[in-house]
């Protein structure tokens, strides 16, 4: 019997990366897609001598040709933090339609099922506490963070079309803040910021007065919980993240107590529409795909920085104080 073969975009990315491993370890013939303008190679290069491995260099914004029996899709394909989207705006916005359209012609055409990456973010600074699937979200389309929250609510959008229109198999995911190895150390967010600060010995950067919340999923548990849903019968949009909610003054307390840092808490304006709180109701992934978040944040934090720590020093640069957020 042949290998199920699936497609995973934005391979070289963060998520996309752990997705192409855990369907590697199941046994699966892996697609890695990526145009590598936020991935990086390194993070599967071990993969490439693999003969359940394959790797195409390219734009999801661009007609998608794949040889052969397609089983599944994963569209990891889009920036995901601030200082990416903020100096990409057109191309976010176009990963997230363009892109997505293209992947689900590419199911409808191959009769593949496909999960598409959503994100917290849909909920905008939300005005529901915990955020659950059926609250639509307090977005503003014209501020900086509209260019990647449109293209995901556009995303979900185009999904659901597909799905009930064409009758395409289709899966949401909506993906709360998620952390570990692979990360990038510059890429805005308030976890590798902390921490890249830290290790540089610089004063921990937090925006507003610190008590904006965050919920922190460590990477296994997102990918198990996406791997569950991509398995299951459920279409509507499900939210995978960790409910154990933390302000951001305190969080950049336990970083501060984590790496030993002498340095101490600056604060800064907040960025525009930054969100207030953010915390997932998991209701549904408990219900319908039997998971909730095993790895504790004290647990998941030590795995990460010892990661960090292991970096080469030139990747410990400054970040773009315009640039870096606290999502």
């Amino acid at each position: 019997m042949s290998k199920k073969r699936v497609l995973v975009t934005g391979a070289a990315g963060f998520l996309g990366s752990h997705l192409c491993d855990r369907f590697i370890k199941e046994g699966f013939h892996v697609i890695g897609m990526d145009n590598l303008v936020t991935g990086d190679l390194k993070n599967i290069e071990h993969l490439f001598k693999l003969e359940q491995f394959e790797f195409y260099h390219h734009d999801v914004s661009k007609f998608i040709h794949i040889p052969g029996q397609l089983d599944y899709i994963l569209n990891f394909a889009s920036p995901a933090s601030p200082i990416d989207y903020l100096k990409i705006p057109i191309q976010t916005l176009k990963v997230g339609s363009l892109g997505t359209h293209n992947c689900l012609g590419l199911a409808k055409a191959k009769k593949a099922r496909i999960l598409v990456a959503s994100t917290s973010e849909i909920y905008g600074d939300p005005l529901v506490h915990p955020q659950n699937e059926e609250y639509w979200g307090n977005v503003n389309p014209v501020g900086p963070r509209g260019v990647y929250d449109e293209a995901k609510r556009f995303q979900e959008a185009i999904t659901m079309a597909y799905h009930n229109f064409h009758g395409v198999e289709t899966r949401i995911v909506r993906i709360f803040n998620t952390y570990g190895p692979r990360m990038r150390l510059n890429d805005g967010r308030a976890l590798p910021a902390f921490i890249g600060q830290a290790l540089r010995g610089e004063d921990l950067t937090v925006f507003g007065d610190g008590s904006q919340t965050r919920s922190f999923c460590y990477v296994d548990d997102l990918v198990e919980g996406i791997y569950r849903l991509l398995l299951s019968d459920y279409h509507q949009p499900v939210n995978v993240g960790n409910p154990n909610e933390i302000s951001l003054k305190d969080f950049a307390e336990e970083i501060i107590k984590l790496t030993g840092t002498k340095q101490k808490i600056v604060y800064k304006p907040l960025p525009t529409d930054d969100p207030k709180q953010r915390k997932p109701d998991i209701t549904r992934a408990k219900e319908v795909l039997g998971w909730e978040p095993k790895v504790n944040r004290a647990e998941g934090l030590k795995i990460t920085y010892e990661y960090f720590k292991s970096l080469p020093k030139e990747e410990l640069v400054k970040q773009p104080k315009e640039f870096v957020s606290v999502m």
